[in-house]
């Protein structure tokens, strides 16, 4: 005979290698199996102006072009769906299946309402094994490199920046005070909770450092270590530090510059946050070559920034301020700040003031203001808005303001 228990309520979001919050439902069965679910429904509308896009052979601007436009969408974070199978302790060792669904709701573009973003996104897919030396994962998760970064950004759960039309979610802070670390295929092992520190390892499927990559023959390897406490009265602490390392090779292609020579991405973040009778404060960053501006390992993806013309990796470091405070146990303020930065190479100085010489990107900042209502345990009611302005090498710049309501539905 089957037992079903419904358990407390989804109130944070928790991504990757971290055990589902309190699930909504349980179903469990007398021999040590259960299933439960857990998830979130996002809806904002937001109205966006970006100015004019600069002229010029120039990186490519997430912005969009001179755009004026209402839309109804998820934040960044998708919509989610996720179901967790937890199997029998046996020998002390706790596993479990996580299954993780992220939809959107908006339309590919304006002219085409029949025609849906690809709106169902399996993000995760993994099992864990857990016991006294530590866990193990296995699948594809969130990878480790910045991923407390984006999980400590309060636009996680909200908008941040909006990008041009045609996305499938909005950005955040990605690109404007961390990068984006993904989800990916890997194998992880994490220590136990060591009086707060706990260190993580992955080996996963390495990307595309270049454009130009031909071969991957080694893994991307990322650790974090991080820690986290909670002191008498409530008040809380944490903080982490991760890192990358991944080779490429170039192609032996006709006209490829550095044939055959590697590539080699490498980076490290780090961050602290401190909360204290309702107030929280956070301070992040990173640095690293062959990184990219938008996505960790862009490639050529979004405008050649990994690397130059000449394939030699650039240099990228960004920050990301924030702090917020519950006014009321209903009510919450929040502000940040945040910015990522590209240096130029030694081909990129020799390029300046060349007719058509590609511009790369120097800066991409923003700032966004929000405010939450929790109207219960389920719903919840945002209103933001976002600053946001990307700086060129040769000094042109373009902006865009944005203003977003929306609300959320957890389990």
């Amino acid at each position: 005979m089957k037992k079903v228990s419904i358990g407390g309520v989804l109130l944070a979001v928790t991504l990757a290698g971290v055990s589902p919050a309190r699930a909504a439902f349980v179903i469990g069965g007398e021999n040590g199996w259960s299933l439960s679910t857990d998830g979130i429904v996002n809806v904002f509308g937001d109205y966006r102006t970006t100015s004019q896009l600069p002229s010029g052979n120039r990186f490519t601007s997430f912005l969009g072009n001179n755009d004026q436009n209402f839309g109804v969408e998820t934040g960044l974070l998708p919509s989610v769906f996720g179901f967790t199978v937890k199997a029998p302790t046996v020998n002390g060792i706790d596993s479990s299946v996580r299954i993780g669904i992220y939809p959107s709701i908006q339309n590919s573009n304006q002219d085409h309402r029949f025609d849906t973003n690809p709106n169902i996104d399996f993000r995760e897919i993994y099992y864990t094994a857990k016991g006294k030396y530590g866990e193990l994962l296995a699948g594809r998760a969130l990878n480790l490199y910045q991923g407390k970064n984006i999980l400590t950004d309060m636009t996680l759960l909200t908008v941040g920046v909006v990008p041009g039309p045609n996305t499938t979610t909005t950005l955040g802070h990605i690109g404007y005070g961390y990068l984006y670390t993904n989800f990916g295929p890997q194998i992880r092992y994490t220590t136990p909770d060591l009086n707060g520190f706990k260190l993580a390892v992955s080996v996963g499927e390495p990307y595309h450092v270049s454009g130009a990559t031909a071969k991957t023959p080694t893994p991307r390897v990322e650790t974090e270590i991080s820690y986290a406490t909670v002191f008498s009265g409530g008040s809380t602490f944490q903080a982490w530090g991760s890192t990358l390392y991944q080779t490429a090779t170039r192609s032996s292609a006709p006209g490829v510059s550095r044939p055959g020579d590697q590539n080699t991405s490498v980076g490290g973040a780090a961050g602290v946050e401190a909360g204290f009778k309702g107030v929280d404060l956070l301070a992040s960053g990173y640095y690293g070559s062959g990184l990219g501006m938008i996505s960790a390992q862009d490639g050529d993806e979004f405008g050649s920034s990994s690397t130059d013309a000449a394939g030699n990796e650039r240099t990228q470091f960004g920050f990301l301020l924030q702090a917020t405070y519950m006014l009321t146990p209903d009510i919450k303020i929040g502000a940040n700040y945040g910015q990522s930065r590209q240096l130029e190479s030694d081909y990129d100085k020799s390029q300046r003031g060349v007719a058509g010489a590609f511009s790369p990107m120097k800066k991409q900042e923003a700032a966004v203001g929000m405010i939450t209502y929790n109207l219960n345990k389920f719903i919840q009611f945002v209103g933001e808005y976002t600053y946001a302005q990307n700086t060129w090498q040769d000094g042109a710049t373009q902006h865009s303001n944005s203003i977003s309501l929306g609300t959320l539905f957890y389990w």
